[in-house]
């Protein structure tokens, strides 16, 4: 069941809570955004629907979400959305679906930080108090937070794929960064709690700093430098500094090195989604492309 199936409506949202949740029934529906993977309907002022539609592992990370948010929610020091409600497949909708807390903010793909060196102090913060040893039962990271390596066919896809449309200028220097990464030593501590989706349409923004972050369905163990990388995409230049000093515990040369190789791949899937956005591509996202061009371009000047 995909996008195609069915037509996602602020009507069925507003019937699918009255059929299976009656008490929050009278509160009024609007759209908040269409995600990647899912439909997003403000339930009143505190609250949110989110209705897969677009890819069909939404469904597992959906209640990937609404298993593990709970628990991970009180220690993080910004708001994420927390599931509050589970919504059963049904005739009516046959996939299930959650109703969860609204965190208000901007997405910062729309809205970039500002205030620079408290944005790098809160994103350290947050990745800080998140990165904490998963238990064994936590969700594998599928292809993030694992070894660089396991990427490389990819990524070498991908650049070659920017290169032939003329999106980046420097391809060698580009694959320089990458390789010097892979070539790091592998992470060797215990697999992490890790976001695994940082890229700046899941961070939120107010007053020219952060203020939420969203969508958990990529939440795994692994490799922190994964998360890490969202620095080089998220915060303006010469803050990767003051990120990693509030990080904690301070990150060797090697997590660093990997972290700018996984910027670098990001990086690299933001511009050619970019790009597909500004053509009116199926899944383009035209927001995307600078914010990933602005982080490539530091990657590259950082490495000389």
């Amino acid at each position: 069941m995909t996008h195609v199936d069915i037509e996602i409506t602020a009507e069925l949202a507003r019937d699918l809570v009255r059929d299976q949740h009656p008490d929050l029934a009278d509160r009024p529906v609007q759209l908040g955004a269409r995600g990647w993977d899912n439909h997003l309907w403000r339930l009143g002022d505190d609250l949110a629907v989110r209705l897969p539609w677009a890819t069909g592992s939404a469904d597992a990370l959906l209640r990937k979400e609404y298993s593990w948010l709970p628990t991970l929610a009180p220690r993080l020091p910004l708001p994420i959305p927390v599931p509050q409600r589970f919504g059963e497949p049904s005739e009516r909708f046959p996939r299930p679906w959650l109703i969860t807390t609204w965190v208000p903010g901007t997405p910062a793909d729309r809205a970039p930080v500002t205030r620079a060196s408290d944005a790098a102090k809160s994103l350290a913060t947050f990745l800080t108090a998140l990165h904490q040893p998963a238990p064994s039962g936590a969700p594998a990271g599928r292809d993030r937070g694992g070894p660089l390596a396991d990427r490389a066919d990819q990524f070498t896809k991908g650049l070659t794929s920017a290169t032939e449309r003329g999106l980046i200028d420097d391809p060698d220097a580009v694959g320089a960064v990458w390789h010097d990464a892979v070539a790091a030593p592998p992470w060797t501590g215990p697999a992490l709690w890790l976001h695994a989706d940082l890229h700046p349409a899941n961070v939120l923004t107010a007053d020219g700093t952060f203020c939420g972050v969203i969508d958990f369905g990529d939440l795994c163990a692994g490799d922190p430098a994964y998360d890490l990388a969202a620095a080089w995409l998220l915060l303006p230049d010469d803050t990767i500094d003051h990120f990693y000093s509030a990080y904690q515990p301070t990150a060797d040369t090697a997590i660093m090195r990997r972290a700018r190789g996984w910027a670098m791949a990001r990086a690299l899937g933001g511009i050619l989604i970019g790009d597909a956005g500004v053509h009116s591509r199926p899944g383009g996202k035209p927001t995307w492309g600078p914010p990933a061009h602005a982080a490539l371009q530091r990657l590259i000047a950082t490495s000389h």
